[in-house]
């Protein structure tokens, strides 16, 4: 990969892995569209690994929150709000987890087309849009229940196709169960980061054990460049999204996968 290539698709991967229109839609979209190879696993490691870092930092109340919340657990006090918030995330990611190890190699090698991220943007661009314009905004984020978690958990599992964003769906299904803007988002990227955690372990446990040559340097560029924006893109959506909504990013879903369609007609 070039240098060029490499801060591209790292920008590409941090703008958009926390925004409701899908990184991994666009990770295969750009390389399409401008006719460069597959940047491979072991770039998409490294740009979610710097993802997860974002999400760490920009949440760090809340990651060691979780954490205490885990040992509550442990110890028993399962009804307190740190432990019932632990608990939430940590059941949410089960459906994820079970999906990924599944069906992840299966959709890497046969839903990576521009044809199905047509489908996956507008389909679930609609839903979002609908959820956020009848979402009633009842509910905050300390009130969320087992239920609610397995829920949400079990539509981040349908981001495993490309388009359909990890983050774009978990809200919608949030907004669905009537939480507001900014609980359903932040719940959303807590939710992400067990998830990211896993794949990222796992596609780098892959790449430690395969044959091909590792290029760290390049890889460490990526991880960087994806963090910095991601962290970015995290600050901007948690400071408009109440005012903004979520119909601007469904329009853009929209519009990308006209877009994608007349390329591909």
């Amino acid at each position: 990969m070039t240098g060029l290539q490499i801060i591209v698709l790292a920008i590409v991967q941090g703008l958009t892995e926390f925004l409701p229109i899908s990184s991994s839609g666009h990770l295969v979209l750009v390389p399409y569209l401008v006719n460069w190879t597959d940047q491979g696993l072991a770039f998409d490691v490294a740009v979610h690994a710097g993802s997860l870092v974002a999400v760490c930092v920009f949440f760090r109340e809340d990651i060691l929150g979780l954490l205490r919340g885990a040992l509550q657990v442990l110890g028993g006090d399962r009804h307190l709000p740190q432990a019932n918030m632990a608990l939430a995330i940590g059941l949410g990611t089960i459906p994820a987890a079970i999906a990924g190890l599944l069906f992840a190699s299966w959709i890497e090698a046969n839903l990576r087309d521009p044809s199905v991220i047509v489908v996956t943007l507008s389909g679930y661009g609609v839903l979002m849009a609908l959820a956020d314009r009848y979402g009633k905004s009842e509910r905050i984020i300390a009130g969320v229940s087992i239920r609610d978690a397995i829920i949400i958990g079990c539509a981040q599992a349908l981001s495993l196709v490309p388009g359909t964003s990890r983050s774009g769906v978990t809200i919608t299904a949030a907004r669905v169960l009537g939480f507001g803007r900014q609980d359903a988002a932040r719940f959303s990227f807590l939710l992400s980061a067990p998830v990211i955690l896993l794949a990222t372990l796992y596609k780098g446990f892959e790449l430690m054990t395969g044959d091909a040559a590792v290029p760290w340097g390049q890889l460490g560029l990526g991880a960087a460049v994806s963090a910095i924006v991601a962290y970015l893109s995290i600050e901007f959506f948690m400071r408009f999204v109440s005012r903004i909504g979520l119909l601007p990013f469904a329009i853009y879903r929209l519009a990308l996968a006209g877009v994608i369609l007349y390329v591909l007609v």
